[in-house]
């Protein structure tokens, strides 16, 4: 069975860290690229964050470009995000999703389709405040 399953959210002060997870299973992980994703209330889905499966390219929406990291470890198959300096714009449902890498996707251009993800996980809530 297919699962992805992201964790970590919670509330978090304006200006920490958190760190989120992706644990990924019934696939071979290795060969898919994985995107995160977040939805706020009222707003679309926004792609915010990509990354290749040898993890050496990684892809950031401007909202989030450094303050955000992504990174794998496919020995576990797990996939994180960290949310560094977060403000209550960052207040929403995460999501990762993975999809299988070609020898042209994931890039630069096209991360963020969420048509080239397969699987995508349930979100974790993630809400900034005092």
């Amino acid at each position: 069975q297919v699962q992805l399953v992201e964790s970590g959210g919670g509330l978090v002060q304006p200006g920490e860290t958190r760190l989120l997870s992706c644990a990924a299973s019934g696939f071979q992980f290795d060969t898919y690229g994985v995107g995160w994703f977040r939805q706020s209330p009222g707003k679309a889905r926004e792609a915010i964050s990509g990354i290749t499966v040898s993890g050496r390219s990684k892809y950031y929406a401007d909202s989030v470009k450094g303050r955000f990291i992504v990174d794998r470890d496919n020995r576990d198959s797990v996939a994180y995000l960290q949310l560094n300096s977060v403000n209550v714009e960052d207040t929403a449902v995460y999501y990762c999703a993975a999809g299988p890498q070609r020898d042209n996707w994931p890039s630069f251009s096209s991360w963020g389709d969420e048509a080239q993800y397969t699987y995508w996980g349930r979100g974790t809530q993630v809400t900034v405040g005092s």
